[in-house]
């Protein structure tokens, strides 16, 4: 019996459109200026430090502010890039500047979902923050309370069968009682290995089918 659900978010809850021409535009936009007045924030200034161990070398402010625009462009799942997205949309969110899309069927099927005593969580590149701002601030009210715990880069790879032993650890669960939901084949492929029982999503021609795993258009479709 499935007694958690584990949810990407990109192409699985909301769209990946949301993702790539709203907030990643909105992190570049904001990005130069959000580390210039963040400059004393000790957390700003640990972040900036990891982009530098990264790029092997010492920056200036706007040497990394080039470094994250790149890898924007690259669209590189790097923790220290994440972090920083997820605290200037915060400040975009708290301003009413963005609002977090998630697909009509999503608000249902968590509900149902949760209501059924189902746990659920979030496995998503982008880091914690910014899940939580995404569920936080949707057209269909605050989804946060739903969710039992989010996982980011931060416990490793999506594509590393690692990863999802690391939050079945975390879950206290064996692998047939969690179901993993996403739209990407490599993931459900690393979480399969892992033991994990898996869905794919194909919600637009976006998503690449992968015959292996079981297939959704939709919520609805998934059996739980």
């Amino acid at each position: 019996m499935i007694r958690a659900i584990v949810t990407d978010i990109e192409g699985t809850t909301s769209s990946i459109d949301f993702v790539h021409q709203t907030l990643f535009p909105y992190a570049k936009k904001h990005l130069r200026g959000f580390l210039r007045e963040q400059a004393g924030n000790d957390a700003v200034q640990h972040l900036l430090a990891d982009v530098e161990r990264i790029e092997g070398r010492d920056l200036s402010l706007d040497e990394a502010a080039d470094a994250l625009e790149r890898w924007i462009a690259e669209d590189r799942k790097l923790t220290p890039l994440k972090a920083l997205q997820g605290m200037i949309w915060k400040t975009g969110y708290e301003a009413g500047e963005l609002k977090g899309h998630v697909y009509a069927d999503t608000p249902v099927y968590l509900r149902r979902w949760h209501a059924a005593g189902k746990a659920l969580y979030v496995y998503s590149s982008g880091s914690v923050e910014a899940q939580k701002l995404i569920f936080g601030h949707t057209d269909y009210g605050d989804l946060t309370p739903l969710f039992s715990g989010y996982f980011d880069t931060n416990i490793g790879g999506k594509r590393e069968a690692a990863s999802y032993a690391r939050i079945l650890a975390e879950l206290q669960r064996s692998g047939d009682e969690v179901l993993f939901l996403s739209d990407v084949g490599e993931e459900l492929d690393a979480a399969r290995a892992a033991g994990l029982q898996t869905w794919q999503l194909l919600r637009d021609d976006k998503a690449v089918p992968s015959p292996t795993h079981r297939q959704a258009r939709s919520f609805a479709d998934v059996t739980v």
